[in-house]
């Protein structure tokens, strides 16, 4: 086994975006793409040699193959160990509550969120600092400049991992780790959530609740949360298992392409509560029965009743918005006496506010939410459970 450095030229397309690269599969299948920019976000790095990076994705189409050749970039550029999610699946708010949660020096997230995936739909990666949130605009212009004029890429010359299977291997002087991220974002949860409460409303009555995971990274996550952990009955995760098309489906959860659990709540008989998720777990949909909850007035639900929550009984530093996102959450704040802050969008601006202990919750109108627990944003938490 050897290390190969491999001459290449700069692909002209690869700016990362507010959320990392995403283009077409078939962009990243071109012979040296995704290891351009994959050397070039280790290029815009320093001091990693001998830590730890998280690697994980949202199982769509080429999830598996750019995994292996990750690791294997990873082992050649002198990283120490790698956790990496089994089957490859990470979703993102458990990549972030992981690089936290070991002291990672980052994290790479193969994701496009909720674009279609498939041969012929999307694929995405963006790189996570060592505060678990998405990579910040020096970084990411660094990267960007890297890749404009990378002449060669470091790999290690291997067999591929087993991602299959948790446990220990080697690859050369790196440590690669295949973990269960849904068990340590489980735990995360338990610290914050009254789940004996939640257990006794799913269980002890009548109320009914359905998730609708949409054939991507949450299902696992739901299962173990909601029909494991908190005792749902079997059935309520629907579409529960990550298909690298999402069942020929698109991962948005929003009134058109989550239609089917639209219907279920505005149907008879609905069930008390609904929520959907989209490609890799960072943005939600919340519905009640017959009615919709917009991202704006969850967020200012949210901010009104945390005080039931155990993880903020301690109150709250304040509240963030995007500037898209309406004024509810600053109505709420100022009866709170606490302050609220606007953002300009992206999710990485959020991250500044809660590093600087500033901000408690925060919330976007393009149905993500989120808590200092993590720095980027989440679900199965105080989404559906405010």
């Amino acid at each position: 086994m050897t290390i190969n450095t491999v001459y290449t030229h700069p692909f002209t397309d690869q700016k990362p975006g507010t959320s990392g690269l995403r283009k077409q599969v078939s962009v990243f299948q071109q012979f040296h793409y995704l290891e351009n920019f994959t050397q070039s976000i280790f290029n815009s790095l320093e001091g990693y040699q001998g830590q730890t990076l998280v690697v994980g994705g949202d199982g769509r189409f080429y999830n598996r193959p750019a995994i292996q050749t990750i690791l294997k970039m990873a082992a050649a550029n002198g990283f120490g160990r790698v956790l990496v999610g089994k089957n490859g699946i990470l979703s993102t708010p458990a990549v972030s509550a992981i690089i936290r949660k070991y002291n990672a020096f980052g994290g790479i997230v193969l994701s496009a969120s909720h674009n279609p995936g498939g041969p012929d739909g999307d694929f995405g990666i963006k790189y996570n600092i060592g505060n678990g949130g998405p990579a910040p605009e020096k970084v990411t212009e660094a990267i960007f400049k890297h890749s404009q004029e990378i002449d060669h890429y470091r790999i290690f010359e291997a067999e591929d991992i087993n991602l299959d299977h948790l446990g220990a291997a080697s690859l050369g002087e790196m440590t690669v780790e295949v973990i269960d991220g849904v068990s340590d974002y489980a735990q995360l949860m338990e610290s914050l959530f009254d789940f004996e409460r939640i257990r006794h409303l799913l269980t002890a009555g009548s109320f009914r609740l359905v998730v609708d995971a949409m054939h991507a990274v949450t299902g696992p996550y739901a299962h173990a949360l909601f029909e494991d952990r908190l005792g749902a009955a079997v059935g309520t995760v629907q579409n529960g298992e990550p298909l690298e098309d999402f069942g020929g489906g698109h991962p948005d959860p929003n009134l058109v392409y989550a239609h089917d659990l639209v219907a279920t709540l505005f149907g008879e008989n609905a069930p008390d509560f609904g929520a959907a998720s989209d490609g890799d777990g960072d943005r939600n949909m919340i519905l009640g029965r017959q009615f919709f909850v917009t991202p704006s007035d969850s967020l200012a639900i949210l901010t009104a009743n945390a005080s039931l929550v155990p993880g903020y009984q301690g109150g709250l530093a304040g509240v963030a918005r995007s500037m898209p996102t309406s004024q509810a959450v600053d109505r709420v704040a100022a009866q709170l006496g606490i302050d609220c802050y606007e953002t300009p969008t992206g999710w990485k601006f959020f991250g500044n506010l809660l590093d600087a202990g500033k901000a408690t919750l925060c919330g976007e109108e393009s149905f993500g939410s989120g808590s200092s627990h993590i720095r980027e944003k989440m679900v199965y938490g105080p989404c559906c459970f405010g």
